[in-house]
């Protein structure tokens, strides 16, 4: 075991970053009312059995803020695409007209607001708590490498490490608070 405090904050650090960063595109997910191509980045296709994302089955455009438009490259799957989005839990009902399956984003009522926003927190309880394990872990590494015969660092350095680890913790969580703030105020804006 030849971990230093430093590559254990590293590692730690990436880590961290990974689960924010894993939120972020999660919360793209997440319908506010207005179209968004990653609204269907979840969505995926049964095309000749096997499960393709939609992105990769078409083209996924924004003509105005309430419309998706999906023009799928092979015509023949367009019944698939279809059934792929209604049996997705966005609320969208798809309209196909033969070439381009139609996504008319309809305006959130106020009580799938508030749902959406306890999705939110929900998912976002859990990303804390993945950065919390992520603490953890670091923690009980850097203890290990206190007590270690080889490689073996003073006191002062591990309790160095440790506050290291806390403060990247406390940095995360207040960024994860930030988006889901931000996500939150982008779900109830009418």
């Amino acid at each position: 075991m030849s971990q230093t405090p430093d590559a254990i904050l590293q590692e730690t650090k990436r880590r961290m970053h990974a689960s924010v960063e894993a939120l972020k595109k999660e919360m793209a997910t997440i319908r506010t009312g207005r179209a968004n191509a990653s609204l269907l980045d979840n969505v995926h296709v049964d095309y000749y059995g096997s499960m393709v994302p939609l992105n990769q089955m078409g083209s996924i455009t924004v003509p105005e803020s309430g419309m998706l438009v999906v023009t799928p490259f092979d015509k023949s799957a367009i019944k698939a695409v279809e059934t792929a989005i209604l049996k997705s839990d966005l609320g969208i009902n798809p309209a196909n007209d033969g070439q381009v399956i139609r996504l008319p984003i309809p305006m959130l009522t106020e009580e799938r607001r508030k749902e959406l926003v306890k999705v939110l927190h929900r998912l976002g309880e859990e990303i804390k708590t993945g950065v919390r394990n992520i603490r953890r872990d670091a923690n009980e590494d850097v203890k290990k490498l206190e007590k270690a015969k080889e490689g073996h660092i003073s006191e002062d350095a591990a309790k160095k490490a440790l506050d290291d680890i806390q403060k990247l913790t406390d940095l995360h969580t207040k960024e994860i608070e930030e988006a889901l703030k931000h996500k939150e105020a982008e779900i109830l804006k009418v």
